[in-house]
C-alpha cells in the first residue's frame, strides 16, 4: 500500500470509561502503558533495595521492611530481574512511546487495530496483577531466578516454591501475548498508515528502531512460549522435557530462553536508542549523521541477534570449537552498535549543542552505555566469559547496557514529549538536579560491582562474610549499597516534577523545542485523531541548520526549501 493513508477513525466516546479506561484511543492507551511501568518500576527499585541492604549489612533489620531471610533472597533477585525486565523496560519503552508515537510520527490517526491495541494493554495489566499475586501465595513468589533456569524452575524440591513458579509462568506468558499483539500493531500501523509523502527512508529513526525491535520479539518470543508450556507440564502433569531424572535436559531451557533472552536486550536497547537519536540532533541542531548506515546497522543488529545466544552458555559444557563461532557472532554483533555509537558521537561534533534535560540524559545514556559495550567484549570471549561467568561483573556489565537505553533513554524520552503527551512543560531545574543524581549515583553502583566480579565474587550469595575470599569485596557491595539508595532518592526529584509539572507546569505550545518531526506539527497535547487534516510530508526528518535556510530546522511538512534568497543567488 506504499505510503497512502488508510481512513481508520473512530468517534471520541463521551464516557469516562470508555474514554480513560477501556479507551481505543494510542494516547490514552500510552499513558496507561506509562503509568503502569512507572507503577512497577517502585516495585522493582524497592527490590533492587531490599537485596543491596542485605549484601552491605547482612542479616540486619532493613528499614521499612525487616529482615528478608536466606529463604527469600533469591526470590526478591527473582523478582527483581523479572519486574524490571519484562514489566517496566518493555511496557515503558515499547508500550509508552511506540504506542505515544508511532502514529503521531508517521501522520495517523491511531494505530491500525485499535481494539488491539486495548487488548493488549489489559492483558499486561493482568500479567502485572497475576506476578503481584504470585509475591504473595503460600510457598511464596518464583526463587529460579528471572531466567528460570531448569531443574530449580521445574521440581519444587529444589526451591520449596510451588503456586509462586507457576504464577510467574502465566505472568509472564500473559506479558509475552500483550507484546506480540502490539509488535502485530506497530508494524501493521507503519506500513499501511504513513501519511503521503512518508516514504521509508523519511522515517524518523525513533519508529524504524521500534518496528525493529517488534519484529526481534516477534521472531524470538515462539520457542521460549513453548519452553514455558513444557516447563508447566514437567510441573503439573509430570513430564520430563527438562527433569534429568526423567530422561529430559535442562540445557534445554536454556537454549529456549536464550534464544529469546538475547534478542530481547536489542528489543529493549533499540527503542532506548531511537529515543536518543530523536533528542540528539534536535538539542544539536544537526542533522543526524550517517541516517542510512543507522538503518542498515539497526536491520543488521537485529539479524545477528539471533545467532548469539550460546554466549551465555560457555560454561555448560558445549564443545569448545563451538563456543569460539558463538563469540566471533557476539563480537561481530558490536559492530553495527559501534555505527550507531559513532554516528550519535559525529552528530553531537561541533554542534550547536543546547544541555537541556532531555540532552543530559541522551549523552549520559549515550557515555554509560559505552562503558556497557566494551565490557561486553569481555563476556563475549569464551576465554574471559569462563572467569567472569557468574560473578558480579556480569551484573555491572548487564546494567551499564540496560540501565542507559531504559533509563537514561526513557527519561530523556519524558522529559522530551512531556509538553506533547500532557500539555505542559517540566522544571528545568528539577530536570537537572534528577539527572546528575541519576549520572553520579548509577556509576556509583556498579563500578564497585565491576571490581568486586573481577575478584571472583559470585551473584546470588546472601551474606558474604560467610566466606573468606569473599570479605575483601564486602566494602565494594558497602559502596555499592550506599549509592542504590542515593539512586533511588534521586528519583524523588522527578517524582515532585512530574506530579507538579502536570497541574502547575507552564503551558506548552505546539513545537516548544523547534523540531521537524510530525508529532510536533500538531497541538500539544494532540487533538483526537491527532491531527485537524492528513499531514502531507516533504522532508527528510532532521534537517537542522541547512546552510542558507532562514531559521535552522525545517520541519518535514514545508513544502518549500527556506533558503535565502543570496544562498540561491550563489
Amino acid at each position: 500500500m506504499g505510503a497512502a493513508q488508510v481512513r481508520d477513525s473512530h468517534e471520541q466516546p463521551a464516557g469516562f470509561i470508555r474514554r480513560y479506561v477501556f479507551s481505543t484511543d494510542h494516547k490514552v492507551i500510552a499513558k496507561q502503558y506509562l503509568l503502569l511501568s512507572l507503577a512497577m518500576a517502585l516495585v522493582g527499585g524497592f527490590t533492587a533495595y531490599l537485596i543491596r541492604w542485605q549484601l552491605a549489612w547482612p542479616e540486619t533489620d532493613i528499614p521499612g521492611w525487616g529482615p528478608i531471610g536466606p529463604d527469600n533472597f533469591n526470590a526478591i533477585v527473582t523478582m527483581h530481574g523479572t519486574v524490571m525486565v519484562f514489566f517496566v523496560a518493555m511496557p515503558f519503552l515499547l508500550g509508552a512511546f511506540g504506542n505515544f508515537l508511532i502514529p503521531l510520527m508517521i501522520g495517523a490517526r491511531d494505530m491500525a487495530f485499535p481494539r488491539l491495541n486495548l487488548m493488549s494493554f489489559w492483558t499486561l495489566f493482568t500479567a502485572s496483577v497475576v506476578l503481584t499475586v504470585s509475591m504473595f501465595v503460600p510457598g511464596g513468589p518464583a526463587a529460579a531466578g528471572w531466567t528460570s533456569y531448569a531443574p530449580l524452575s521445574d521440581n519444587y524440591i529444589y526451591t520449596g516454591v510451588t503456586w509462586g513458579q507457576d504464577l510467574w509462568i502465566l505472568a509472564v506468558a500473559l506479558e509475552f501475548a500483550s507484546f506480540l499483539m502490539g509488535g502485530i500493531n506497530f508494524l501493521t500501523t507503519t506500513l499501511n498508515l504513513r501519511a503521503p509523502g512518508m516514504t521509508l527512508f523519511r522515517l524518523p529513526l525513533l519508529v524504524w528502531m521500534e518496528i525493529t525491535a517488534a519484529v526481534v520479539f516477534l521472531l524470538s518470543v515462539g520457542p521460549l512460549i513453548a519452553g514455558a508450556l513444557m516447563l508447566l507440564m514437567d510441573r503439573k502433569l509430570g513430564t520430563s522435557f527438562f527433569r534429568p531424572d526423567g530422561g529430559g535436559d535442562p540445557l534445554l531451557w536454556e537454549h529456549l530462553f536464550w534464544f529469546f533472552g538475547h534478542p530481547e536486550v536489542y528489543v529493549v536497547a533499540l527503542p532506548g536508542f531511537g529515543i536518543m537519536l530523536e533528542v540528539i540532533p534536535v538539542f544539536a541542531r544537526k542533522p543526524i549523521f550517517g541516517y542510512r548506515a543507522m538503518i542498515w546497522s539497526t536491520i543488521a543488529a537485529g539479524l545477528l541477534s539471533f545467532v548469539v545466544w550460546a554466549h551465555h552458555m560457555f560454561v555448560s559444557g558445549m564443545d569448545p570449537r563451538l563456543a569460539t563461532s558463538f563469540s566471533v557472532t557476539t563480537i561481530l554483533i558490536s559492530v553495527p552498535f559501534a555505527i550507531i555509537v559513532f554516528a550519535m558521537i559525529a552528530t553531537v561534533w561541533r554542534g550547536s549543542i543546547d544541555l537541556a534535560t532531555p540532552m543530559l540524559f541522551a549523552l549520559g545514556g549515550l557515555a554509560t552505555f559505552l562503558i556497557g559495550g566494551v565490557t561486553g567484549i569481555f563476556v563475549g570471549s569464551a576465554t574471559t566469559d569462563i572467569f567472569l561467568h557468574g560473578t558480579y561483573f556480569v551484573v555491572a556489565h548487564f546494567h551499564y547496557t540496560l540501565f542507559p537505553v531504559t533509563f537514561f533513554g526513557g527519561f530523556a524520552g519524558i522529559y522530551y514529549w512531556y509538553p506533547k503527551f500532557f500539555g505542559r512543560m517540566m522544571n528545568e531545574t528539577l530536570g537537572k538536579i534528577h539527572f546528575y543524581l541519576t549520572l553520579v549515583c548509577f556509576n556509583a553502583v556498579f563500578i564497585p560491582l565491576f571490581l568486586a566480579g573481577l575478584q571472583g565474587n559470585p551473584r546470588r550469595i546472601y551474606e558474604m562474610s560467610s566466606y573468606d575470599f569473599l570479605k575483601p569485596v564486602q566494602p565494594m557491595h558497602l559502596i555499592a549499597t550506599i549509592a542504590t539508595i542515593g539512586l533511588l532518592l534521586g528519583q524523588l526529584p522527578f517524582v515532585i516534577n512530574f506530579g507538579y509539572s502536570l497541574v502547575r507546569g507552564k503551558k506548552a505550545v505546539a513545537n516548544p523545542w523547534q523540531a521537524n518531526t510530525l508529532e510536533w506539527m500538531t497541538d500539544s497535547p494532540p487533538p483526537h485523531e491527532n491531527f485537524r487534516t492528513v499531514p502531507i510530508v516533504c522532508r527528510d526528518p532532521y534537517e537542522y541548520s541547512v546552510p542558507g535556510a532562514s531559521r535552522d530546522w525545517i520541519p518535514q511538512t514545508e513544502p518549500e526549501p527556506a533558503v535565502l534568497a543570496t544562498a540561491a543567488a550563489e
